[in-house]
């Protein structure tokens, strides 16, 4: 007898599933990883030149502009980084937009929605000042910098407001630390985005020895609570997981 065909490619059957927190880590750690690869390789080989400032004082710390856009190969590792994380930073956006129509009250759900809108104007603004870097074009870099600040700390506040005041169901466990991360990145954030435009401020003033490295510990402490706070994410969508089938393509679905 012969033996009974059996379907190879079925259509249900997942190619594969992954946990979106695992996915969120691999995705946080393209940028964070390209960062610290950016900054280290420019104290080990790029030190007077991405140290020097108009002030010529001494300094022992690159800018985030310096690290990541003005010499080779840290410009290519950065926009490779970057390019290559995007497309899950927006699918995240898209995420929580029905996260919030799930979560948030009928009449806060506008606030919702411009939360994700700057969250998205982010995401291109960030990959406008990383592709223009102050080296190559500095009317855009900084255009795109004055954006992404500004929405990123508009952004950051609002969902966190969001999350502790507007939710109609109560919190998990795991949204519940979500929602403690967010507020101490966030103040962390604002507050180092404070310091750091003071140090710029005070050296372009005063061009004194060492407070623009102060100006570039602040910076870093900026870009890395920004990308804690998008890890957040791991715990909002805690219980979800991504699967691909030759059915329905990519998708989420519970754990």
């Amino acid at each position: 007898m012969l033996p009974t065909y059996v379907r190879l490619n079925d259509p249900k059957k997942p190619i594969f599933r992954i946990a979106f927190s695992k996915l969120a880590v691999i995705a946080v750690s393209l940028p964070l990883g390209a960062f610290c690869f950016c900054v280290v390789w420019s104290l080990l080989f790029d030190f007077v030149r991405s140290t020097f400032t108009h002030c010529d004082v001494a300094n022992y710390l690159p800018s985030v502009s310096a690290a990541i856009g003005n010499y080779e190969p840290q410009k290519t590792v950065w926009r490779l980084a970057i390019i290559l994380h995007m497309p899950f930073r927006l699918a995240v956006a898209k995420m929580y937009m029905e996260y919030y129509r799930e979560h948030i009250r009928r009449n806060r759900r506008m606030f919702g929605i411009l939360a994700c809108t700057l969250n998205v104007i982010e995401d291109l603004a960030l990959f406008s000042l990383s592709l223009w870097t102050s080296a190559d074009n500095y009317e855009i870099h900084r255009n795109s910098f004055v954006v992404f600040i500004a929405c990123s700390e508009c952004y950051m506040l609002i969902s966190y407001l969001l999350n502790r005041n507007a939710r109609r169901v109560a919190m998990l466990p795991h949204e519940e630390k979500s929602l403690k991360y967010k507020r101490n990145l966030f103040l962390t954030n604002v507050v180092a985005f404070g310091l750091a435009g003071y140090c710029f401020m005070r050296h372009n003033a005063r061009c004194e020895s060492g407070v623009y490295t102060f100006f570039a510990l602040f910076e870093y402490i900026v870009v890395l609570t920004n990308m804690g706070f998008h890890m957040t994410s791991c715990w909002d969508f805690y219980a979800l997981s991504v699967v691909c089938d030759a059915r329905q393509g990519f998708y989420l679905t519970h754990l």
